[in-house]
């Protein structure tokens, strides 16, 4: 049985805080994630490497036992489907906020809400969880333009600061989650590698 520690880190800005994370707890790639186009990264431990992808290949590699574990956004892990692993840590890096926007100078609005995102499944529980009926529009980007041109009345959205809110002239409306990256672990590999995975979370929480 290997022993061995695959972690699974997000692509993108939340990346080097991720790695400066790892290198708390005394675990540095041998090269730099950030200049290579290399995948996979071995690390200065022989039985540890490092895999960085996409935030929802993240919880896909994690969730099928590829990764033993993964650090990967609130947003992502609402979105995905997937139940074989465990969310044992909240790792409080990239902090932002999931928030309903709609326009400064809105108007009435029709009882079915057309609403532009590209976070499809939270945006469909947060309604219904209301018993509200809308229509989901699926956007990858430029969500501001949406209720700005009409084709939606709403957007549901990641929001850090607001200003591009305000400057395409929207304001957020109502918050749907708080948004931080999280620790998740392959809920197998809590149980076959349960001294190498508990020492790694363990590790993390002295360091958080």
């Amino acid at each position: 049985m290997s022993t061995e520690l695959t972690i699974a880190l997000s692509k993108g800005r939340v990346l080097a805080d991720e790695l400066g994370l790892l290198k708390k707890i005394g675990i540095c790639p041998k090269e730099s994630p950030a200049s290579s186009r290399k995948l996979v990264f071995e690390t200065n431990l022989e039985s540890t490497r490092i895999i960085v992808l996409r935030g929802m290949d993240v919880a896909t590699y994690v969730d099928h036992g590829i990764a033993d574990v993964g650090m990967l956004g609130k947003d992502v892990l609402l979105e995905y489907s997937g139940t074989g692993y465990y969310e044992p840590l909240d790792l409080g890096l990239g902090r932002c906020s999931l928030m309903v926007a709609g326009l400064l100078d809105e108007g009435i609005l029709p009882s079915r809400l057309r609403i532009a995102t590209k976070f499809i499944n939270t945006a469909k529980r947060y309604y219904a969880e209301r018993g509200v009926q809308v229509d989901i529009i699926k956007l990858y980007g430029a969500m501001e333009l949406a209720p700005v041109t009409g084709l939606a009345h709403r957007i549901v959205d990641i929001v850090e600061t607001g200003n591009t809110l305000k400057a395409n002239g929207l304001k957020p409306m109502e918050l749907v989650a708080e948004i931080s990256a999280r620790l998740i672990v392959n809920s197998s590999a809590y149980k076959t590698k349960s001294h190498e995975v508990r020492r790694f979370v363990d590790s993390l929480v002295e360091v958080l």
